[in-house]
C-alpha cells in the first residue's frame, strides 16, 4: 500500500535522479562555453525560482517526474560562441551523454556504499538448501567460474547468470581440486515473477574477503550485472519473455520503493541504484526525444560530415515525444488499476 512516507521516499529518488542527470547536462554545457537558459527540476508549472548571476533561471517545478536544461542554440541554429549548434560534434555529443552518464555513475556509487556495508560473498559454493537439485551436480568447495559460456568473477555474477538463464539446464564450468571441470545441463529449481520464469540459485557460498581490491572487483562486477540485468530486460521484453505488466511507471515504481523500503535500507539503496542506472541506459537508447535519439544524429554529422536539417530532426523528436507520452501514460493507467484491483 502507497502511504504518504512512501510517495515522498519516491519524489526523493525521482529528485536525486532527475538532479543528477540534469546535472550532468547543465555541467557539460557550461564547461564547453554554452549558454544556459534554464535549469529546471520538474514539469509543469513553477513553484518557486531564481534568477542566478550568469542570467540562468534555477526553477523548481510541480511535478517530479522529469527536468531540463534549456541551452541557446540547443533546437535550432543560433549564432554566437556561446550557442549548443555552434559547438563542435564532440562537445555536443558531451553534453548530450553527459545526463545518462550521471545517472550511471550515481549508480556505480551506490554499489560501492552497498559493497561497503554487507558483507562479501564468494563463488564459491559452501552447502545446500534443502531440495536443491543443483547438488547432483555441484559439490561443496566448487568455485564456478563460467556460466553458458560467460565468465563469473564474483557472486552477483554468478547470481545474475543463474537467475537470468537457470529457468533452463546450465552448462557450468567449476574448479574443483585445482581443475577445471565441465558439468553439463545443471539444473536449477525455478520461480515465477511478473509472468517471467526466473533460475532460483539452492546453494549457500562461502564469504569472501573484504580487501581494497576486494571491494573494488565486487563493486564494478555489481555495477556490470546491473547494467546486463536491464540491458537484457530489455530484450527480454521486445523477444516476449516478459509481458507488458512487469513495466512500471511512477505509480508502480513508488509501490515498488515503499516494499524496498520496509525490506530494510540496503534493498532501497539497491533498488535505487537500478533505478538511476536504468534512467541512464534508458536515456541512452536511440529512441526520438531521448539523449540517445539526438546522439545518433550528432554520430551521423560526425561520420558524413554535415548536419541533419535541424527543422527534420526537431519533427522526428516531437513525435517521439508524443510516443513516450502516450507510453507513460499507458503505464501509469496500468499501473494503478494493477494497485486498485
Amino acid at each position: 500500500m502507497i502511504t504518504v512516507l512512501y510517495i515522498i521516499l519516491a519524489i526523493f529518488a525521482f529528485g536525486l535522479m532527475i538532479a543528477i542527470h540534469e546535472g550532468g547536462h547543465f555541467f557539460a554545457a557550461r564547461a564547453c562555453g554554452v549558454k544556459v537558459y534554464e535549469f529546471s527540476l520538474g514539469m509543469g508549472p513553477r513553484i518557486f525560482g531564481k534568477r542566478g548571476k550568469d542570467g540562468t533561471e534555477y526553477n523548481l517545478r510541480l511535478f517530479p517526474i522529469g527536468g531540463y536544461v534549456s541551452m541557446k542554440g540547443e533546437d535550432e541554429d543560433a549564432d554566437g560562441e556561446d550557442s549548443f549548434s555552434q559547438k563542435k560534434p564532440w562537445q555536443r555529443f558531451i553534453i548530450v551523454a553527459a545526463g545518462a552518464t550521471m545517472n550511471i555513475i550515481l549508480g556505480v556509487i551506490l554499489c560501492l556504499i552497498l559493497t561497503l556495508s554487507t558483507p562479501l560473498a564468494s563463488n564459491v559454493v559452501a552447502e545446500f538448501l534443502p531440495e536443491s537439485t543443483s547438488h547432483e551436480w555441484l559439490m561443496p568447495g566448487d568455485e564456478i567460474v563460467e556460466i553458458n559460456g560467460t565468465k563469473v568473477y564474483t557472486y552477483d555474477d554468478m547470481h545474475y547468470e543463474i537467475t537470468h538463464d537457470g529457468y533452463e539446464p546450465l552448462d557450468i564450468v567449476v574448479i574443483r581440486d585445482n581443475e577445471r571441470v565441465l558439468l553439463e545441463d545443471v539444473v536449477f529449481p525455478t520461480i515465477a515473477e511478473s509472468g517471467m520464469v526466473f533460475g532460483d540459485r539452492d546453494f549457500i557460498v562461502f564469504a569472501a574477503k573484504k580487501t581494497f581490491g576486494g571491494v573494488v572487483k565486487h563493486t564494478w562486477f555489481m555495477a556490470v550485472s546491473t547494467v546486463r540485468m536491464i540491458w537484457e530486460s530489455l530484450f527480454d521484453l521486445l523477444l516476449g519473455r516478459v509481458g507488458v505488466e512487469a513495466v512500471s511507471g511512477p505509480v508502480g515504481v513508488t509501490e515498488a520503493i515503499g516494499t524496498a523500503a520496509k525490506n530494510g535500507l540496503y534493498s532501497l539503496a539497491y533498488l535505487l541504484s537500478v533505478l538511476t542506472m536504468n534512467l541512464g541506459v534508458f536515456n541512452l537508447l536511440p529512441i526520438p526525444a531521448l539523449d540517445g535519439g539526438r546522439l545518433v544524429f550528432i554520430l551521423f554529422e560526425m561520420v558524413f560530415r554535415r548536419k541533419v536539417p535541424p527543422k527534420f530532426e526537431g519533427l522526428v523528436h516531437t513525435v517521439g515525444i508524443m510516443l513516450l507520452f502516450g507510453l507513460m501514460i499507458f503505464v501509469t493507467f496500468k499501473d494503478v488499476i494493477k494497485l486498485i484491483s
